[in-house]
């Protein structure tokens, strides 16, 4: 028997998700262990065994693949914890970290934050004043050498960050990605002076490998990111993959991306791991939908911590970050969009006295430790999952089937001291009002999200996801006015779940301005050989890293992503181009046209200014390698009527639609079959989560061992 593994680690929970080949699935969860993530990884591991009925060693050494998505990254940034770095860069620039942008001070904070102006302070750099250093050189915006580099330069600035204690070296030098000559030279000096066989060694990053792309503010940020968070990644993964190893496991480890892939550990990028959990689940979404002929689809995954909104459209992810802020860093990777607010099941209530003792919730959460006042972990905060238990929607004896029990009686207390009494309010009203808020947060986001994408919400369906997302899935709907909901038995684990429907991809970008349609002269270039020969090179470079992986060239698939914009617009369109070369007047004008229907249905028709030009800025080839998906398949019909087993007796639950608690059916999700169906008000109960059906919806468990929420009609409701 042999079992594939994915891991996908939350700010709460660590999920897992596994399959054998005979289709047998199993979800799973840990608390996330934050002072060693690996603690928490190997109990869920264990679990999983424990789940197959085989020890940890036969597990872990029959395990085809374990794919993980990870925050080690994050977390460095976060906890400013990464190693001591030398910053080089061309002389005159060695402040443009510490003056960033304009509105530098806002990236990466809430809107909450923001509001409070006099009290933000701008992010300190990771790297201070006295580790930068400028060589003097120059390659202008053509990559033409106007002031050449000298060694003697490179080596006392060089002798320079060694005293001062470096531990590594970042190379951002102007205009690298056109031209990286100085920024070799700068690291073939360095290996020269300190090569490998001596103690001295510390690795080296250059800007033209990491962010081949135009705007040097955001290019050396991103490259800063990824040093910065390169040497933690790599000595925790190689702490975890010593302990995989010592307990039988025997293939690579491998890294779920943000681009909507994954690779191995060895050939991936660290700044590439950031978020790679929620762009998974959204992946996931995508190929759940097939099964349904579902092209238009709303993901969102509701945690402990946050709440992830993604879009997939027709059938195809379409949108990524145009500047993803990374902690409070602005960089330009190519990574999948994945809206990410704070707000989850451990998110706290707080009264906000600066506005009239005003009820907020989140983004601030209070995490698996000490996590919700209902823990009894020592939290005394209440929280979402405090108000959901005490509202009745939580089994305090069943939560992570059984394996926690909540306490109502502190959840209770938290929520009439921190709220019902500074309010002046009956308990159980606060506990509404902090649902109440917690949903027309999401509700309103995701809404704002699918709009700004130039899509209709009410053409698509929802998918309910995370932990306490099937609770709170139908008191969000009625903000985008949506009639079906899709809540997955591996929902509490999609991000988990979504790295096994995932292809080992290679995404290679790099800044080229291309004029497809001249403004001057109002036609079309004849000019291909530029277009072509970044093409070719990116190819070349993907070819070469699929290879050493073990990939044969026929295994490979190439797929081009333009990013392009009329005239001098600031804002790019990322476009899937029609063709990966061009050699006709046709071809170019294929990829303007396709330019042209993307940019109409974001932005409406009446926006395109075709007379101010068509400019390709960047270039993005994703190379992939399709991987075996795992595969759902489908069951026998066994009813409508839920059988005696799946039936888990009554309790008083609150309905707004019901003006208050009433008595309601509680069902087990693990006792019900397909065909299945449960009409609102009632809750259904699983290991890892529970799904409320309100009044006015019902509940079907189709063939897939999906449910299905579908608003009732007229003559359903008669």
């Amino acid at each position: 028997m042999s079992y594939i593994v994915d891991v996908d680690i939350g700010g709460t929970f660590t999920d897992f998700f596994a399959a054998d080949e005979n289709g047998t699935m199993l979800p799973a969860k840990s608390p996330t262990t934050h002072f060693d993530l690996s603690v928490g990884f190997l109990r869920g591991i264990k679990d999983l065994a424990k789940g197959f009925n085989v020890s940890l060693r036969q597990f872990m050494s029959a395990c085809d693949s374990i794919r993980y998505c990870t925050t080690l990254g994050t977390n460095a940034l976060i906890e400013r914890t990464g190693p001591k770095l030398g910053f080089i860069t061309t002389a005159g620039f060695e402040d443009t970290l510490a003056v960033g942008r304009a509105r530098s001070w806002a990236d990466g904070l809430s809107g909450e934050d923001t509001k409070d102006v006099g009290r933000i302070v701008k992010p300190k750099p990771l790297v201070p004043r006295d580790m930068v250093v400028g060589l003097k050189e120059r390659i202008d915006s053509t990559g033409e050498v106007i002031v050449p580099l000298q060694k003697e330069d490179i080596l006392e600035k060089l002798q320079y960050l060694v005293e001062k204690g470096a531990m590594g070296y970042v190379v951002c030098l102007l205009w690298s990605h056109y031209n990286p000559q100085h920024e070799l030279m700068v690291k073939q000096v360095i290996e020269e002076e300190y090569p490998e066989v001596y103690l001295g060694s510390m690795p080296i990053f250059l800007s033209h490998g990491i962010s081949p792309k135009m705007g040097e503010y955001t290019r050396f940020t991103t490259t800063l990111v990824n040093a910065y968070i390169h040497s933690v990644m790599g000595e925790e993964l190689a702490r975890l993959i010593w302990e995989l190893k010592d307990n039988g496991y025997k293939k690579p480890l491998v890294l779920v991306q943000n681009i909507g892939g994954m690779k191995k550990v060895t050939r991936t990028r660290a700044v590439l791991t950031y978020n790679a959990g929620p762009v998974s689940g959204l992946t996931g979404s995508r190929h759940l939908g097939k099964l349904y002929d579902v092209g238009n689809i709303i993901f969102t995954d509701m945690g402990g911590t946050s709440y992830d909104i993604g879009v997939v459209s027709g059938g195809e992810i379409r949108t990524y970050d145009f500047i993803p802020v990374i902690d409070r860093w602005r960089t330009n990777i190519p990574a999948i969009e994945v809206k990410s607010i704070g707000a989850g099941g451990g998110s706290i209530a707080w009264i906000n006295k600066l506005f009239g003792n005003r009820l907020e919730v989140g983004p601030k959460s209070a995490g698996s430790m000490p996590g919700p006042a209902c823990y009894d972990q020592g939290g005394t905060e209440p929280t979402v999952t405090d108000a959901d238990l005490v509202l009745g929607y939580l089994n305090p004896d069943n939560y992570l089937g059984g394996k926690m029990r909540l306490k109502r009686e502190l959840a209770e207390k938290a929520i009439r001291e921190k709220v019902a009494n500074p309010l002046g309010i009956d308990m159980v009203d606060a506990a509404v009002r902090i649902r109440r808020i917690i949903d027309a947060k999401m509700g309103q986001e995701v809404f704002n999200e699918v709009v700004l994408k130039g899509c209709d919400p009410r053409e698509f369906v929802v998918f309910a996801c995370g932990g306490a997302g099937p609770s709170h899935a139908l008191d969000i709907v009625p903000y985008l006015d949506v009639k079906k909901v899709l809540v997955s038995p591996f929902s509490p684990v999609f991000g988990a779940f979504g790295a096994a429907t995932m292809d080992v991809m290679q995404v290679l970008d790099r800044t080229r301005t291309i004029k497809l349609f001249q403004y001057a002269t109002q036609s079309y270039t004849e000019d291909y050989d530029l277009f072509n020969t970044v093409v070719r090179e990116l190819k070349d470079l993907a070819s070469r890293d699929l290879r050493m992986e073990g990939y044969r060239e026929s295994e490979i698939q190439y797929v081009l992503e333009l990013e392009m914009r009329y005239g001098m617009q600031y804002n790019y369109t990322k476009v899937v181009s029609p063709h990966t070369e061009i050699h006709s007047l046709g071809d170019v004008k294929d990829i303007c046209d396709r330019f042209a229907a993307v940019y109409a249905q974001t932005y409406t028709p009446e926006a395109a200014f075709p007379q101010g030009g068509i400019n390709v800025e960047n270039f993005f080839l994703k190379a992939m390698v399709p991987t075996k998906h795992i595969e759902i398949a489908p069951q026998e019909y066994a009813g409508q009527l839920p059988s005696a087993d799946a039936r888990k007796g009554v309790r008083q639950v609150y309905f707004s639609e019901l003006g208050g608690f009433g008595e309601t059916d509680t069902f087990s999700l693990e006792g019900l079959l397909p065909g299945n169906v449960i009409f609102g008000p009632a809750v259904i109960e699983a290991v890892d989560t529970t799904c409320v059906i309100n009044p006015g919806w019902k509940f079907t468990l189709d063939r897939y061992c999906q449910g299905v929420l579908e608003q009732l009609s007229s003559a359903d409701r008669a």
